[in-house]
């Protein structure tokens, strides 16, 4: 593997705020902001609950597609990889911002989702192969949490007093701005030799990773209506997913505390507090206090979980770290793509409460990471 410079080591910090930005838009804007206007994307298309899963369950498909696309381009371009997730996030929030039917809609919808499997297969191989060992940890973690800066700025947008197509298209004029700010910005990287990697260890990250999308996708996808439907404004329930999005940023932090106590001890406290996240949802009438708590909880751990995963395929790929992302990731993407149509039909059968509890109970699975063949590589005693 080409040696990296300690010029380039002392600049990781630029590499990955331009990382967390470019994800901020993929995940943030073109991912997730589909959860905060699923009200509106009801009334105007006249979906059903179902139909509202099924469009949530597209969107992760096109994340699915984009992952495997990521298979080929990260580790050949990493940087015209992220540009690549810039671009497609620009022309999906576009298409859905003119979609004249819910058939256009959708498509945008996939694109869009394509965009955020593309990026962090991209932002982890370009640190990968830019930023020294020493600050790559951090590198890593801090660029992941994107997703919650994406999150925060987006969260106040359905306020606006614009139809839901002008706030896309908006979308899709700062994906253009945030895409030529990354072609401006963003390292060449030095070509790296490739190293075979390893097979074995990774079916625990891949099943980390799809329990990770199975307990996430009834909250992306329902937990706005659900708060709304327990007695909460729309003005409320706008402030929680604003905190989901500032919560996230702290996720930062997990890189810090697995190198202080470890990966799978890290992980597993980690997935206790996403399950008592979720369970708060699981209340008849969680109150605004619980719902704060509850999104504070939810965004913190899943950037966290995510970082973590990121951190876990660095042990497992270290010459090429993107291979390991997007297996992972590709395992996240089928657990929310299978979880989220399987979540609305659950929610109309036996209500959205007893789905939050259901989701937190199964989190709690993540403890199955006690048993040694499950747990991340060098997960001695201490964990």
């Amino acid at each position: 593997m080409v040696e990296i410079s300690e010029r380039a080591t002392d600049r990781w910090w630029s590499t990955a705020a331009v990382g967390a930005g470019v994800i901020a838009l993929c995940y943030g804007f073109a991912r997730y902001a589909y959860g905060l206007f699923v009200p509106r994307f009801g009334e105007t298309f006249g979906l059903t609950t179902v139909g509202i899963g099924v469009l949530g369950g597209l969107s992760t498909a096109g994340y699915g597609v984009g992952l495997l696309l990521s298979l080929r381009t990260a580790t050949r371009s990493a940087r015209g990889t992220v540009l690549l997730a810039g671009a497609l996030a620009a022309v999906g929030l576009g298409l859905m911002a003119a979609a004249p039917n819910v058939a256009v809609f959708g498509v945008g919808l996939v694109l869009a989702g394509g965009s955020a499997g593309l990026v962090s297969p991209g932002v982890a191989q370009l640190i990968g192969e830019t930023v020294g060992a020493r600050h790559r940890v951090r590198a890593q973690t801090w660029a992941n949490t994107g997703t919650g800066l994406g999150l925060a700025a987006s969260a106040f947008t359905p306020l606006l007093a614009f139809g839901w197509p002008a706030i896309w298209a908006g979308f899709a004029a700062l994906a253009v701005v945030i895409t030529g700010l990354a072609w401006r910005t963003l390292p060449r990287p030095p070509a790296v030799a490739d190293v075979s990697a390893p097979v074995r260890g990774l079916a625990p990250l891949v099943v980390n990773s799809v329990l990770i999308g199975v307990t996430s996708a009834p909250y992306w996808t329902f937990s706005s209506s659900r708060l709304t439907a327990t007695g909460l404004s729309p003005t409320a329930a706008t402030w929680c997913w604003f905190t989901i999005g500032v919560a996230g940023l702290f996720g930062g932090l997990a890189g810090r505390a697995a190198e202080r106590f470890g990966l799978r001890t890290t992980n597993l406290v980690t997935w206790t507090l996403a399950a008592a996240g979720l369970a708060l949802l699981a209340l008849p009438r969680p109150g605004l206090l619980g719902a704060l708590v509850s999104s504070a909880l939810f965004g913190s751990t899943y950037m966290a979980l995510t970082g973590l995963c990121i951190l876990w395929a660095a042990r497992l790929f270290a010459t090429r770290p993107a291979r390991g992302v997007i297996w992972s990731f590709f395992g996240l993407g089928v657990g929310q793509t299978a979880a989220s149509p399987l979540a609305g039909a659950a929610a109309s059968a036996i209500g959205p409460a007893a789905v939050f509890g259901l989701a937190g109970l199964v989190a709690l699975a993540a403890w199955s990471q006690l048993d040694a063949r499950l747990a991340p590589p060098g997960s001695g005693p201490g964990g």
